[in-house]
């Protein structure tokens, strides 16, 4: 075996010893003891200290848990915690490896933070026993790393994000070293493939570090790993070229496993020192080769060798449960030998308690993995210091006086959040490579991107010290994110709206995390994740169907109504105020949905502030006899505005006794009950903008099912009338895609004259013209490449 060798070709001697008989002992007993109680949480329900035979009854009948991971990890803990102690080292742990929930409760439990959060999980027999019986159990805790573990920021539930969400926890925690085990299945995965990038953003004169180790036991659910099949040599150029300086312990003999890796973390932490003194006191930025290690065991090293005659360590079939059917004769006697190998006897005295001299070798107060308010990021959490969002409104004299992008506005305002909070260094921007396409270059004045690869003479904005966070990567962008956020801090994230959906899953897992935190007292709650969503559907005329989906609405929309937040500000000054809403908000996901283009300006911005306070309201300048209305045209996203707009002028040509009511909705939750969501309108509220009776034409952003689940319950629900997106798109004129989707001002006006009783004489007309008007728009269209000047030119005209 090679103690802890560095990566070059050539042998190095073997290391000396680095930890002492004394300790050496202690330390194995505490892996013993970890890795008893790992085992125990899996399989037992009774009997905790084996004080007599095993028998049926001992065993839960759900054996769940991933085992073959789990004893790795307990390895890597002991001795993380050796350097904590010995070091004084600021450090939380990222587990990747998907199921080695049992693992962390082990660890939290044995150095008292478990207990000290959990009272009742007394460190006792008693104690013990429900340890053992909650885990994997209705209404227990979960067999992955979950947000009741303490010390966890990763859920670890869906593999391929522990690198993100260790790096995104580095940035701005100087004094923070971030370890963060990485699964050999999990490194399978594009985003982690793309997470090992991190190391080219990570500034070490302001940044913490990240000590990747990558957990090489060989196998996933019924395959072997990549990485672990490519060779050794392969496998350093493979990270080498990833920009780390690999060191490798391998090996199955436990003693010579500790003092290989013991003094493999020393190296490494000695390098990392080096690196951050190198940045911080002599002012290098040039890009260090950050350590890792490659940490090769036996899959479910210590446990069964042999299960009905067939391997079990070193093969796939530790990945889990070795053992399952207890019915067999000869298998309870198995996990029986297989508990008693750790020889608890040793480890924990009669009444059940973990020695005091095995105790003391984990660090103690904040130092304790379990206990470090890293991990528990609202208790650090600092409000943003905000500039007044009203400095920047656009000037409105008059309802669509003007065209505005609305995000450039956005991004002055950004750009002095970003300006405010140097000093603390608590947000960031995230995005794909794309924040100059969304208009929100202006935060370039304040802060560059992020930068600690080589630069060029053609390069704009890269610099070491930049809090923009650009790569082409929307998983990157989310787990940074998640992991900034989790630790105490503040960002948003900027993206096309199509192509959020690549990080659909990372989504569901942090609104996860949220709803079920929302339920943990210890949890202090964190900076809400904000998403803003531009380069919209409506305004693809150039790139096309590829670009054209507005379904991360539904997607957002299904979560649990105490965590997400919807919201399609019609122009720049309630884009403004929502923004100032979400940045001082906490515990939410917030989606937020504007458009990069120029486009009309519709309030001014008192009117935008109380509109976006109220979620939805009746913009009486627009309509006409709204009190006792013919048809109630509602809409929702800046273009679907426009439309509603224009098709309420082409009524009021074509019908002018025709009485109107225009509904704006911003808080598109606000249309649920307020029983379904906290932003939700009583039926009495719901009723006075939609009435009980009267036709509602409803031009909505995205896909027009997700109005009517929100509406469903509603006394004029059966009146309500969506259009929407319904999947017809190209490369077209903006406005054309309008009629693709039939959310035109055409389709809006025949929508509304169809549905009034009293025009009933009018339909035929009405049809006409619209067809006419289609027409007229189709040939223009394909003939001039744009739309018609009546299109082009349109301006909002109020009643005479």
């Amino acid at each position: 075996m090679q103690h802890g060798s560095s990566t070059a070709t050539k042998r190095r001697a073997p290391m000396a010893d680095v930890l002492s008989k004394s300790l050496l002992r202690k330390m194995d007993a505490y892996w013993r003891a970890a890795n008893y109680l790992t085992v125990g949480q899996i399989y037992l329900r009774d009997n905790p200290l084996l004080e007599r035979p095993l028998e049926i009854g001992d065993i839960k009948h759900r054996l769940l848990g991933h085992w073959g991971t789990t004893t790795g990890i307990n390895f890597i803990y002991v001795h993380l915690n050796r350097l904590i102690t010995e070091q004084d080292v600021d450090m939380i742990y990222v587990i990747g490896p998907g199921h080695g929930g049992p693992g962390l409760v082990a660890h939290t439990y044995l150095e008292g933070s478990y207990t000290e959060t959990y009272p009742h999980i007394e460190r006792n027999r008693d104690g013990m026993r429900q340890l053992f019986r909650q885990f994997s159990w209705p209404y227990g805790v979960p067999s992955h790393v979950a947000p009741e573990t303490p010390g966890s920021i990763h859920e670890g539930g869906e593999l391929g994000y522990s690198l993100s969400h260790a790096f995104g926890a580095a940035f701005d925690n100087p004094d923070l070293v971030v370890a963060c085990i990485v699964g050999d299945g999990e490194a399978e995965t594009g985003a982690l493939a793309t997470g090992w990038h991190s190391n080219k953003f990570l500034n070490p004169a302001r940044d913490g570090a990240v000590l990747p180790i990558l957990h090489l036991n060989g196998f996933k659910i019924a395959n072997p790993t990549v990485l672990a099949r490519i060779g050794k040599d392969e496998l350093t150029d493979l990270m080498r070229g990833y920009g780390y300086e690999p060191h490798f312990v391998e090996g199955h003999e436990p003693m010579k496993m500790h003092q290989a890796l013991a003094a493999t973390l020393d190296t490494c932490m000695a390098r990392i020192h080096a690196i951050q003194k190198e940045a911080r006191e002599d002012g290098n930025t040039t890009r260090p080769r950050w350590p890792m290690i490659v940490f090769r065991t036996p899959k479910g090293w210590t446990g069964p060798k042999v299960v009905d005659g067939k391997p079990v360590e070193g093969t796939w079939r530790a990945h889990q449960v070795p053992i399952t059917d207890f019915e067999k004769p000869g298998h309870l006697q198995i996990l029986e030998d297989w508990l008693r190998s750790y020889r608890h006897e040793e480890l924990f005295d009669e009444h059940g308690k973990f020695l005091d001299e095995l105790a003391a070798l984990a660090p103690t107060g904040r130092r304790r993995m379990g206990a470090n308010p890293h991990a528990n990021g609202g208790l650090l959490l600092k409000p943003l210091e905000m500039p007044h969002f009203r400095d920047f409104a656009e000037e409105v004299k008059t309802p669509g006086d003007h065209k505005a992008e609305a995000t450039r506005v956005l991004g002055k305002f950004l750009r002095e959040v970003m300006r405010k909070n140097m000093a603390t260094a608590n947000f960031r921007l995230f995005g794909p490579d794309e924040t100059a396409s969304n208009r929100l270059e202006a935060v370039y004045e304040a802060s560059g991107k992020a930068w600690m690869a080589e630069v060029e003479d053609v390069d704009e904005n890269l610099s070491p010290d930049g809090r923009v966070m650009e790569v082409l990567s929307e998983h990157q962008c989310q787990g940074w994110l998640e992991g900034y956020l989790l630790t105490g801090r503040h960002g948003l994230f900027s993206c096309y709206e199509a192509f959020i959906h690549i990080i659909d899953s990372m989504f569901n897992q942090h609104a996860k995390w949220l709803k079920t935190t929302r339920t943990i007292a210890w949890r202090a709650p964190v900076a809400s994740l904000n998403y803003l969503l531009t380069s919209h559907v409506w305004h693809q005329d150039h790139n096309g169907f590829s670009h054209q989906d507005p379904g991360f609405i539904d997607h957002v929309a299904n979560k649990k109504s105490e965590v997400v937040r919807i919201y399609l500000p019609p122009d720049a000054n309630c884009l403004l105020s929502v923004a100032d809403h979400c940045l001082r908000s906490r515990q939410y996901v917030n989606l937020i949905i504007a458009g990069k283009q120029p486009d009309w300006q519709w309030l001014t911005m008192d009117e935008a502030v109380r509109h976006c306070t109220a979620g939805a309201g009746i913009w009486s300048w627009a309509g006409q006899g709204e009190d006792d209305p013919d048809v109630v045209m509602a809409c929702a996203g800046d273009a679907p505005t426009v439309e509603t707009l224009a098709a309420v002028m082409l009524l009021r040509e074509f019908a002018p006794d025709i009485r109107i009511r225009v509904v704006n909705v911003v808080d598109l939750m606000s249309l649920e009950p307020n029983e379904e969501h906290p932003h939700g309108m009583d039926d009495d509220q719901f009723d006075e903008l939609f009435t009980r009776d009267k036709p509602v034409i409803f031009a909505f952003h995205g896909y027009p099912g997700v109005v009517h689940k929100l509406t469903y319950r509603r006394h004029n629900h059966d009146n309500i009338h969506v259009r929407g997106y319904k999947e017809e798109g190209t490369t077209t004129t903006a406005f054309d895609m309008m009629v693709l989707n039939n959310l035109d001002r055409f389709q809006l006006t025949l929508d509304a004259i169809n549905r009034i009783p009293r025009f009933e004489n009018l339909r035929q007309a009405a049809a006409h013209n619209y067809w006419t008007g289609i027409e007229k728009h189709r040939l223009y269209v394909s003939e001039h490449g744009q739309d018609m000047p009546g299109i082009r030119d349109w301006q909002w005209k109020g009643a005479k």
